[in-house]
């Protein structure tokens, strides 16, 4: 669990629930002690500061391009993105997803909604996920492939190989099963 700033507590949770050994990382070493990262909602500008401050930027970015399993909400999908719109002025993403992100895509915090999703991966139930300031995917490359769109077309949530990026936080909603998809890939790479 990357640990630099953001809705740390609620992944740890959900995580620990499932059964997992979580970590918190904040530093290269401790990012070499595990098998996968979640990469959770928050200010990504914030994020991409602290990363490099904390000396962590190059080797998330590393981890990523050798195939470490990783979730990213929200702002992590922001920090999981090739290419951003809209951000400010020397922003960095880690990369990894071939998609377009436009942060804050859905307004204000007072504009934050819920909805249902149909995501065909995770079965039948839909997905009730939460939009805080949400980014959007505005666009998706070749690499990368769609699992849950909204009605309106707009695509929140997108998946590359071992890596799996939301526009939303299922982390406080009660949803669970992003983070099984995720905990699945981390099994399959120990």
């Amino acid at each position: 669990m990357l640990a630099l700033q953001g809705d740390v507590r609620e992944h740890a949770a959900v995580l620990t629930g499932l059964g997992a050994d979580v970590r918190l990382v904040r530093r290269p070493e401790e990012l070499a002690a595990v098998d996968g990262l979640v990469i959770p909602g928050g200010e990504s500008s914030v994020i991409d500061k602290l990363s490099r401050i904390f000396g962590m930027q190059e080797p998330i970015r590393a981890a990523i391009q050798d195939g470490m399993p990783v979730l990213g909400t929200c702002a992590g999908l922001i920090m999981l993105a090739d290419r951003l719109v809209d951000a400010i002025d020397g922003q960095e993403s880690f990369g990894g997803l071939d998609v377009t992100v436009r942060r804050n895509a859905f307004g204000r915090q007072v504009e934050s909604f819920e909805a249902r999703l149909d995501v065909p991966v995770l079965g039948a139930e839909p997905v009730h996920a939460a939009f805080i300031r949400g980014p959007v995917i505005e666009s998706v490359g070749e690499a990368a492939s769609v699992l849950a769109a909204l009605d309106d077309g707009r695509v929140v949530a997108v998946e590359q190989g071992d890596l799996l990026g939301l526009s939303f936080h299922p982390e406080i909603t009660g949803e669970t099963r992003f983070h099984e998809l995720f905990l699945s890939r981390v099994s399959r790479r120990q």
